[in-house]
């Protein structure tokens, strides 16, 4: 089984509108944290994320989160 390449070691916060987004799930893209097609060739995939509502967001870039698309802090035990 393939494992994602860690993008970065800590999460991306960003203020988010309420929409759609694709989270990056290989952490090839250059577009962290969101998807840009790097995966393509591989079995990863984007993640389709809804957001019902403005908010702040700490998408994971580490890409070992259990609750993906968002930070658990995984990135400590890197």
């Amino acid at each position: 089984m393939e494992k994602p390449v860690i993008a970065d070691k800590k999460p991306i916060i960003m203020d988010m509108e309420a929409g759609t987004y694709y989270w990056c799930a290989c952490g090839k893209s250059k577009k962290q944290p969101f998807c840009d097609g790097s995966h393509k060739g591989s079995s990863f995939v984007p993640l389709k994320v809804e957001i019902s509502e403005n908010k702040k967001v700490a998408w994971c870039t580490c890409k070992q989160t259990q609750k993906p698309p968002f930070c658990d802090g995984s990135h400590r035990n890197l």
